[in-house]
């Protein structure tokens, strides 16, 4: 997953801070928004697992933190509710100019609410999801109720929320009594996926409820069982992204990926210089690759290095051979485990005495062998380990012929 900083002017002329993550070969078919929950930002764990899911799933993901909040410009008393749909809604105009219109929403606490709003205002949005989404906006002022008389009287005034200290005024909070949220619910008439975990301690899964109540088909539920508001297990908030994205699909155009033709070879590769940097496309007849070199080298990461496919292949042909050699011989081989690495060593530091010192290709092999294997079936397993084909094929001389098509 590939993520890139934007910066993103909203309509009062502040910037907002943003994330654009794309799939791991930088092409993706979908477009989607994410709205972090109230009071947090972008960079949240939860926010960014969901995020890389959903990019698994072939959509391109910008997530953005909100007037006031993160790293975005403001004050966060200017982040009120429809502050908040404002920013969505700019944000999409964005993306529709400098990419493509996003046609999935997807938000998490309060952001939920703002992009139900959001989507009642764009066409082009195809499907909503929130994740312990509130059936009214109201319900969060419940965080600083005790506090908001004192905002009549004082003015603007610090208040709690979470532990964290914010500032907020009276705007603040009487944007909150402005939307009703079950009755733009029941004119949205997109489909919509409802995400609550039944023992939500901040947003009580009554609120889900409400919601799934109101609206029309296509609707959907998942529960999230166990999870808590703020999705602070890695495995909830990848389950909500693995969830959204397969959900979504369904509700959008099939995109079929443009396939490389190995034209009669065993494979293809493909780099296009200009757009993806060492990002390489490989192609076998039935399969797709990504091949890449690390960020410490220029690289974007995304696949693989050459050598670790090397690796890979040396790998693979070793283990298969193992379970071909021990199912002959019918001996309990359960399991095989290699551990593989390629350096440059000096021939020096392999103790081999040569006429011309110099540096080699060296490749470490470990075996490990799970199953009631004695030390004599280990041995001949490991003489067996340095017969499989690849390995052959690595350590034999090798004669290229290189064409221009």
């Amino acid at each position: 997953m590939k993520s890139t900083k934007l910066k993103i002017q909203n309509r009062k002329g502040l910037t907002l801070n943003a994330h654009l993550e794309v799939p791991a070969n930088q092409k993706p078919n979908y477009y989607a928004i994410f709205a972090h929950c109230f009071t947090c930002s972008s960079s949240l764990k939860a926010v960014r697992n969901v995020s890389r899911a959903l990019t698994q799933n072939g959509f391109a993901v910008l997530r953005f933190d909100f007037t006031g909040l993160g790293r975005s410009e403001g004050e966060f008393a200017d982040s009120h509710f429809s502050a908040n749909v404002e920013d969505l809604l700019d944000v999409h105009a964005y993306m529709a100019k400098h990419y493509q219109a996003p046609g999935l929403l997807v938000g998490h606490s309060l952001g939920g609410a703002a992009v139900l709003v959001a989507a009642s205002k764009l066409e082009s949005v195809q499907a909503v999801a929130t994740v312990s989404a509130p059936a009214t906006v109201q319900h969060v002022k419940n965080l600083f109720s005790h506090q908001v008389e004192q905002t009549d009287e004082k003015g603007p005034v610090e208040v709690s929320i979470g532990g964290r200290p914010f500032v907020i005024n009276q705007e603040f909070v009487a944007e909150f009594d402005k939307t009703n949220l079950p009755s733009l619910v029941e004119q949205l008439r997109k489909p919509l996926l409802i995400m609550h975990a039944p023992f939500d301690k901040v947003v009580g899964i009554e609120n889900a409820e409400t919601l799934y109540k109101t609206a029309h088909h296509p609707k959907s539920f998942i529960t999230l069982d166990q999870a808590d508001h703020l999705l602070t297990q890695d495995i909830d908030s990848q389950y909500v992204g693995e969830m959204i994205g397969t959900w979504a699909k369904r509700y959008f155009p099939k995109v079929e990926n443009i396939m490389l033709n190995p034209e009669g070879e065993q494979l293809v590769g493909h780099l296009n210089i200009v757009e993806d940097n060492f990002t390489t496309s490989i192609q076998t007849k039935n399969h797709t690759l990504i091949a890449d070199e690390p960020v410490s080298v220029g690289g974007s990461d995304f696949g693989p290095s050459p050598y670790e496919y090397l690796n890979a292949a040396l790998a693979a042909c070793t283990v298969m051979t193992l379970k071909m050699y021990a199912e002959r011989k019918q001996w309990d081989l359960k399991e095989v485990y290699v551990y593989i690495s390629h350096s440059r060593k000096h021939s020096a530091d392999l103790n081999l005495v040569l006429e011309q010192p110099k540096y080699l290709d060296h490749i470490s092999k470990k075996l490990k062998f799970i199953g009631d294997i004695s030390e004599e079936q280990a041995q001949r397993l490991k003489e067996i380990a340095s017969r499989c084909p690849v390995h052959k094929t690595i350590a034999s001389e090798v004669i290229f012929e290189t064409e221009i098509l």
